[in-house]
């Protein structure tokens, strides 16, 4: 059944689901604060700068009216975390109550600590809320190449309703009920990409980033667990599925940008080269959070100094390596 959907945020992640939902038979609305991304859509029938190669269906309508969103069956959040509030503050007068929002951005809101579902929740407290994630590059969603990711809402019925929404022959949606889980490990694996860019900057081999990533799914879901997740969601799409794809692919901007960091350029000109870096506030954000939860994250701890307090990524590397030996599963083994 057709569904009426509009998408805010004409980015890479918030067109190609536009161009997945249009070829799937939806009537796809894009809304973008950016008045020169919605012409040059027009005028080029692309957005080179965001997505580049990829064609927007001309049956995409492309407006900067933000009151698209009144009587869609489904609103898309395609913000960038740290301009979510502000973007659902403006939409919140012209949201009917009975639309669906879909959460597609990955971080934690700076000073609050909050995801970005519980963000949207208090925009739109009369609306159920759900995220979306899952390993699923922009540049192969848009061009239709098999994908697979995963939803969940505190209702599980609006858990179904998405999935049966928008599962098509080349994007499948799973549903869980852990919605914490889906958030924490889609925001967190920004910061361990991050991490195994700086080792591929380092020229380090395929040895230390599976160890990175190994102990990284494992600091993830520490703090995961401790805010209420479910330890099995880590092995899932929304865990180790995010996080593989975010660290091995030059799709990556985190791992991008790492690597540039690896190299020895400044943090804050290798995020300038790169453009949007989630995983660069979502670093500082997830080690304050951390402290606060009094859950260990030696990585993020490592990666934090290295972005934030000039420390090189030697010293860091060394830290991680020489820290006390452990239990690889048991945190008081040799306590």
């Amino acid at each position: 059944m057709a569904c009426n959907i509009t998408i805010l945020g004409s980015g890479g992640f918030g067109l190609a689901l536009a161009i997945m939902a249009d070829n799937a038979g939806h009537h796809v609305t894009v809304w973008s604060a950016f008045s020169d991304e919605i012409e040059t859509i027009k005028r080029t029938g692309g957005l080179k700068a965001k997505l580049p190669g990829v064609m927007v269906n001309k049956t995409i309508n492309l407006t900067t009216d933000i009151s698209c969103v009144n009587g869609k069956d489904i609103v898309i959040l395609g913000i960038p975390s740290p301009f979510l509030r502000s973007v659902c503050e403006q939409a919140a007068p012209f949201m009917s109550k009975d639309t669906i929002i879909i959460n597609t951005a990955k971080g934690l809101e700076s000073d609050s600590l909050k995801t970005m579902c519980q963000v949207a929740k208090e925009c739109f407290p009369d609306n159920h809320v759900a995220v979306l994630t899952g390993p699923s590059h922009a540049e192969e969603v848009a061009r239709g190449i098999p994908t697979t990711v995963c939803t969940a809402s505190r209702d599980r019925e609006v858990s179904f309703y998405v999935q049966e929404t928008l599962t098509n022959q080349t994007f499948r949606v799973y549903a869980t009920d852990d919605v914490m889980g889906c958030e924490i490990g889609g925001s967190l694996k920004n910061v361990i990409a991050l991490a195994a860019g700086v080792c591929d900057g380092r020229g380090l081999g395929d040895n230390t980033k599976a160890a990175l990533m190994t102990r990284g799914i494992r600091e993830i879901s520490r703090l995961g667990i401790a805010m209420g997740a479910e330890e099995e969601t880590f092995a899932g799409l929304s865990g180790i599925g995010v996080l593989i794809v975010t660290c091995c692919s030059m799709h990556s901007r985190n791992r991008r940008a790492g690597i540039l960091i690896g190299k020895g350029v400044d943090p804050e000109e290798a995020v300038r080269q790169v453009g949007t870096v989630e995983g660069y506030t979502c670093t500082k954000n997830a080690y304050e959070l951390a402290k606060r939860m009094n859950v260990e994250m030696p990585i993020t701890t490592q990666l934090a100094k290295i972005l934030f307090e000039g420390e090189s990524a030697r010293d860091a590397i060394r830290n991680l390596m020489g820290r006390p030996p452990k239990n690889e599963t048991e945190n008081d083994f040799l306590s």
